[in-house]
């Protein structure tokens, strides 16, 4: 589906942090909001984590897999071509969260369900989702609503089983190592056979192990990418074979050239698109 709204004005964007990140280990929120005289049209990058989107304007709707749907959203990991915008002119706020796939598992239950695929935050949340997005919507500042979704994403995790401690250290691995990381390095550091990690890993995560790791690198090099360097010094920092491959993998991932990941790193670059100037209120 073809948006024909435009992309915002990034100076008009106001972002707000949480005054002490990292109090969910795992977990990161950002509050955006955005007052906009025509209908904005952002595309989001894909991102190791899976990401909530809670509406908190009535106003977000997003294209995905050809198809318009509006509210708050859960985004998987490989979402492919994603949009989001506003109902009409006038602007959106909402909260973004994101979560490792190892907490995303806690949060949802392991599923593949969430690997690749944008679905309505109420479908996967259940009843507690409209409860949540009542409170955070009538709450008065942003730290309180980021005290309202950590206390909410904490419930969650308390009440349902963790992943295997195999394949949390296997994303783990994954992470360090910048997608660096071959699978059979992988089992042999688990402890398991190759056999095994790729089953347990992909039935839990939502992906297989080689292309989680592909997942990662790209995310490191749409790092570089953002923050200015060259297509060519990114493709060799990030352990791709040629320029050309790196292409390749980003056109992969987003549908986008490098040229276009680098300038649109809203929604999608955390260090980038949220600058730690930016005061929380």
């Amino acid at each position: 589906m073809k948006s024909t709204a435009s992309p915002p004005d990034w100076a008009s964007v106001e972002v707000v942090v949480p005054r002490q990140p990292g109090r969910l280990p795992g977990v990161s929120m950002a509050g955006f909001r955005l007052s906009a005289p025509a209908r904005a049209d952002i595309a989001m990058v894909a991102h190791p984590s899976v990401t909530l989107f809670v509406d908190l304007s009535d106003s977000l709707v997003y294209d995905a897999h050809g198809r318009r749907e509006s509210g708050s959203a859960v985004v998987g990991l490989v979402p492919g071509d994603l949009r989001l915008g506003d109902r009409a002119a006038g602007g959106i706020e909402c909260l973004q969260i994101r979560l490792s796939p190892v907490l995303a598992v806690a949060v949802f239950g392991a599923s593949t369900d969430l690997s690749g695929t944008v679905v309505a935050l109420e479908d996967v949340w259940g009843r507690d989702a409209g409860r949540t997005e009542e409170r955070l919507r009538a709450a008065a500042s942003w730290d309180e609503r980021f005290t309202i979704a950590a206390d909410a994403l904490g419930r969650r995790m308390s009440a349902r089983p963790s992943l295997d401690p195999e394949v949390a250290a296997a994303w783990w691995l994954m992470r360090t190592s910048r997608g660096r990381v071959r699978v059979d390095s992988l089992a042999s550091e688990v402890g398991w056979s190759r056999k095994r990690l790729w089953s347990r890993f992909r039935s839990q995560i939502g992906l297989t192990p080689k292309h989680a790791a592909r997942l990662v690198r790209f995310d490191h090099a749409a790092h570089l990418l953002a923050a200015g360097d060259a297509a060519a010094r990114v493709a060799a920092e990030s352990g791709y074979v040629d320029q050309a491959h790196l292409h390749r993998e980003v056109k992969a991932f987003t549908g986008l050239t490098p040229t276009a990941v680098a300038a649109a790193p809203w929604l999608a670059i955390d260090d980038v698109a949220w600058p730690t100037s930016f005061a929380p209120t």
